[in-house]
């Protein structure tokens, strides 16, 4: 995650509230293939300028579950991340063995 953006992801309204909220709205499925999500991927990207709109950073409406392989090509056409790496629920870059805590 940016570091600019870290306060959003960190965030107990992000961690408790909404992230859970759009999993379960999602039934759990990326809604651009139907495989499992694992990201919740804001469709208005968070940039510098507009990190603290609430619409933008926490809005339902700005806000969907992708899978990693649909989250990857939603930023640049590649997958965003290689076999061995994957992101947890925070955003963050990890080992793929370690499970989401």
């Amino acid at each position: 995650m940016r570091e600019w953006a870290a306060h959003i992801y960190k965030s107990k309204q992000w961690r408790y509230e909404v992230r859970p909220y759009i999993i379960d709205r999602d039934n759990g499925l990326c809604v651009r293939c139907g495989e499992p999500g694992n990201i919740v991927h804001h469709i208005i990207h968070l940039t510098p300028l507009n990190v603290n709109d609430p619409l933008i950073a926490f809005g339902e409406g700005n806000l969907e579950l992708t899978c990693s392989k649909c989250h990857g090509s939603e930023h640049g056409g590649e997958p965003a991340t290689d076999g061995d790496l994957m992101f947890d629920d925070f955003g963050e870059l990890v080992p793929a063995h370690r499970s989401n805590e």
